[in-house]
């Protein structure tokens, strides 16, 4: 079979169609959603009509074999604006946690809700994050009690910086079955629309992606269904008896759910890296300061080169992750964090450098660079932070249980 990095024609398709919504709805749009700080219905009931938000869209998309279409589709989306397809995006973060530990039927009753229908789209938000469990899932304290009297799950606790908290038709939970048996003794659960007990006081105020809802999240006693335990009792009490009895168990909740989509969120990440160097390339071409275009300067010029090659290597640390990802290679020297380590720090590198190459227009809000800039930081942060994934790989590559 000859190798080949060219894209096929359904990828290339797929490609120019979400660029052309990007182009057309997100990148126009992006300013104004930034500076209300709401979340954009209106823009994500757009990307519900055309197709673009749905799980129909997520499993065309997934079903690729190479594993390249989900982070084509998200780099182009981000490349619009990251706010905005972040609010579009953010809901595929819940799917993956239900498509990763929930079984079939669990999979055909709760994703559709996640998503409601293009008249009255809704948002599913995946809470894993806690006040001191950030990095440290392990850490977790939100505790999940089973009532077998009722056949209900009974969960307390707090979630925070949860897209979607609050305002999302469903919620996927992340919680302590047994706390003794640290991260391999939680489960992943389904919170129904309308679940008592559950309560977002506020949306949290941020730097960039100001148009995607984050939000605390409170549970009171809240009282789910045994059916809501994603992957079943079942499952749990066996994986829970192999941890018990230090046999090898399949990880924890959050954990398979990051692996899912690290490559994916790296995608977003280079999208709002070509973004801000198409922009200041735009720009240093046709900016003309001593009498010549700005881009003939060798500072200036050897900076955008540099932003080229980083996010063209970017890319191909993230495709390569997506493709392991999908045809089940295993990230034995931590390729997945590699993609997202790698994207992330890209992408605040290049925003900056757009910013200086602006000059004291990249410093004003009439420019989009310097909203990409506060955009690109949390890349380096969320779904584990550029020093957790430098702990990953460094584990992966030596053996040792790195600190």
């Amino acid at each position: 079979m000859e190798f080949s990095l060219d894209l096929t024609e359904e990828q290339t398709t797929l490609r120019d169609w979400v660029h052309g919504f990007a182009e057309g709805v997100l990148r126009p749009a992006g300013a104004e959603w930034d500076e209300r700080e709401e979340t954009p219905w209106p823009v994500i009931s757009e990307a519900a009509k055309v197709g673009l938000y749905g799980f129909e869209f997520l499993a065309n998309a997934w079903s690729d074999p190479s594993g390249l279409s989900m982070p084509i589709a998200n780099e182009e989306m981000f490349w619009g604006d990251a706010g905005l397809a972040m609010s579009i995006a953010g809901t595929s973060l819940a799917v993956a946690a239900i498509f990763g530990s929930g079984t079939p039927e669990q999979l055909a009753e709760w994703v559709p809700p996640c998503f409601g229908d293009a008249q009255n789209p809704a948002v599913g938000a995946f809470c894993s994050t806690e006040p001191e469990a950030g990095s440290d899932v392990a850490a977790i304290r939100t505790r999940a009690v089973y009532d077998e009297a009722n056949d209900e799950w009974v969960l307390n606790g707090q979630k925070a910086y949860a897209t979607n908290g609050g305002i999302a038709a469903v919620h996927v939970v992340t919680a302590s079955v047994d706390p003794a048996l640290g991260s391999r003794g939680q489960a992943a659960f389904v919170v129904p629309p309308g679940s008592k007990g559950l309560s977002s006081p506020r949306k949290l105020a941020k730097l960039g992606l100001r148009a995607s809802h984050t939000a605390d999240v409170f549970l009171d006693d809240v009282r789910v269904p045994g059916r809501c335990l994603l992957g079943g009792k079942e499952a749990l009490d066996a994986r829970l008896a192999r941890a018990r009895e230090k046999q090898r168990t399949s990880g924890q909740a959050s954990m398979r759910t990051f692996e899912l989509s690290r490559p994916t969120v790296a995608a977003q990440a280079i999208g709002v890296a070509r973004a801000a160097y198409e922009y200041s390339l735009d720009y240093a071409r046709n900016r003309v300061q001593f009498g010549r275009p700005i881009v003939e300067n060798q500072a200036v010029a050897f900076a955008l080169a540099d932003m080229r090659m980083e996010i063209d290597a970017a890319r191909l640390l993230v495709w390569r992750a997506a493709w392991m990802g999908r045809n089940n290679r295993p990230f034995a020297a931590g390729e997945g964090s590699m993609s997202k380590l790698k994207a992330g720090e890209v992408a605040v590198a290049v925003t900056e450098k757009a910013v200086q190459i602006l000059g004291g227009a990249g410093y004003l809000r009439e420019h989009p660079v310097e909203r990409w800039y506060r955009d690109a930081k949390i890349y380096t942060i969320f779904e584990g932070t550029s020093e957790i994934q430098r702990l990953v790989i460094a584990r992966a590559i030596t053996g040792h249980q790195i600190r």
